[in-house]
């Protein structure tokens, strides 16, 4: 599976520490989502995020990582603009400490509005081939 990645698991070393097997196919851009800080970085609808494609397999190792069960993060998957899908993580605001206000619209669980969100508006990975 690929993973767009964009905080800590950029880091080889990182990814390394979590699954036995990966590797970096290349830079992404994610169209629709910026990047907020917090005690670990997280998702705001609107604009862009830089960062790069991890495949593994090891996707239940990644989900433990992010807390996924635990509703620290929550894993969806959009389309790239090359074909196929990716995914990737968003992290809830409010348990991460985000340095800016974040509002995902809707009313629900923040996991449902997340997911919603994704369903109703263009938010894209652009692998970046040179």
């Amino acid at each position: 599976m690929e993973v767009f990645v964009y905080g800590t698991l950029t880091e080889p070393e990182r990814v390394a520490s979590i699954v036995d097997a990966f590797v970096f196919v290349g830079a992404a851009v994610l169209d629709g989502c910026h990047p907020v800080a917090g005690r670990y970085p997280t998702l705001a609808p609107g604009g862009q995020t830089a960062g790069r494609l991890l495949r593994t397999d090891e996707i239940d190792a990644l989900d433990a990582y992010e807390g996924v069960d635990e509703g620290l993060y929550v894993r969806v998957s959009t389309a790239r603009t090359d074909g196929g899908t990716v995914a990737f993580y968003v992290g809830d605001p409010d348990a991460l400490d985000a340095e800016e206000a974040v509002e995902w619209p809707g009313s629900g669980p923040f996991a449902e509005r997340v997911r919603r969100y994704f369903e109703r508006h263009p938010v894209v990975v652009r692998p970046e081939h040179s």
